[in-house]
């Protein structure tokens, strides 16, 4: 299993910004990134600057989102999307996308994606995945 520390997203997504802004070339990892990093204009700066990105990380920013911590959760929802894992969010996240754009769908799953880890660390057990997919799937089918 792959462990990025909170160093080496932030690197991650740097080289990303810098090989799609340059029009460098990407593995098929760093292509699907890079489509949400362009989603997200206002975190340009942000990725621009490593040595900053890293210098900041151990500071709370509580008045913004994390922009690292935002993509990676795009990245993990795209991940999960592409191996139906757990089984059945493609589905409930189609569905959210039939209502509205894929990014917005991102948006509400990673709101049920957040509170998953947040319940998780709170309690001192595993992530529920079933929670987390019952989370998404009653967001895909509210009227």
């Amino acid at each position: 299993m792959f462990s990025p520390s909170q160093a080496d997203v932030r690197k991650f997504f740097c080289d990303v910004y810098a090989r799609h802004r340059d029009g460098l070339p990407m593995d098929a990892l760093q292509t699907l990134a890079s489509q949400w990093v362009a989603e997200h204009p206002q975190y340009f700066a942000d990725l621009a600057d490593e040595a900053a990105a890293l210098a900041s990380m151990k500071e709370a920013h509580e008045a913004r989102t994390n922009p690292f911590l935002h993509l990676a959760l795009h990245l993990s929802i795209s991940e999960q999307c592409s191996i139906d894992q757990p089984r059945g969010i493609r589905q409930a996240v189609d569905l959210l996308t039939a209502r509205q754009s894929l990014h917005e769908a991102h948006h509400e799953a990673m709101e049920c994606l957040a509170h998953m880890i947040w319940e998780s660390q709170r309690a001192g057990r595993p992530p529920d995945g079933a929670a987390y997919l019952d989370c998404v799937q009653r967001r895909a089918t509210r009227d």
